[in-house]
């Protein structure tokens, strides 16, 4: 194949100039299905603008086929189904418990898995170590006790975070300091994993 060959033209009616830009062919007249026909058409770049300007990809197709693309379009076009749908049908822990009859795809060497879930498989309730020194001073900063659960300081950060905000105390500037270092307590509690 020559040079001469592998140049293509401007496929707008009437134009000469070299086709560098391709684009789909669109319409019953440009059927990629005909022997030898390519499923693109070639322009210059002034027609390959007034081609993207005219181009409506949505053609032909009906208002409930266009809703159905666009929904699809959320997903990147891929396969989805609702929660719970297309789960486990018996629970988690059956192919576990039928690899004890020697009947399941997994093993499970280890026995990780030998209590079902939820059974709650420690029999004492699990301790909290007692904080350091800054865990200490952090939580006598949110005005809790060592014993605090999580959900406690995340409520009393929360508390105290509405309450020296200076946009909710009317902008008095005198609480900032005290806003600080509430979050850099909480932050430092977060981040210490002794509040996980």
């Amino acid at each position: 194949m020559t040079r001469q060959e592998k140049t293509k033209h401007c496929e707008w009616a009437g134009c000469r100039e070299t086709g560098l830009h391709r684009a789909p062919r669109i319409g019953p007249a440009d059927n990629p299905a005909e022997a030898g026909a390519s499923q693109y058409a070639w322009f210059c770049e002034t027609h390959i603008r007034e081609f993207n300007r005219s181009y409506d990809f949505f053609k032909g197709m009906s208002d409930a086929d266009i809703a159905s693309y666009q929904r699809d379009a959320l997903t990147g076009h891929r396969p989805t189904w609702n929660l719970g749908v297309n789960a486990a049908k018996a629970g988690f822990g059956v192919h576990f418990a039928a690899g004890a009859r020697g009947t399941s795809p997994f093993r499970d060497s280890f026995g990780f898995f030998d209590e079902p879930p939820g059974a709650g498989g420690r029999e004492e309730p699990e301790r909290r170590r007692k904080p350091r020194a800054l865990e200490q001073q952090a939580l006598e900063t949110l005005d809790l006790p060592w014993t605090a659960s999580l959900n406690e300081i995340k409520a009393r950060y929360k508390e105290l975070v509405k309450r020296h905000h200076p946009d909710a105390n009317g902008g008095d500037r005198s609480a900032e300091e005290r806003l600080r270092k509430v979050i850099q307590a909480y932050d430092y509690l977060r981040k210490s994993g002794f509040c996980s």
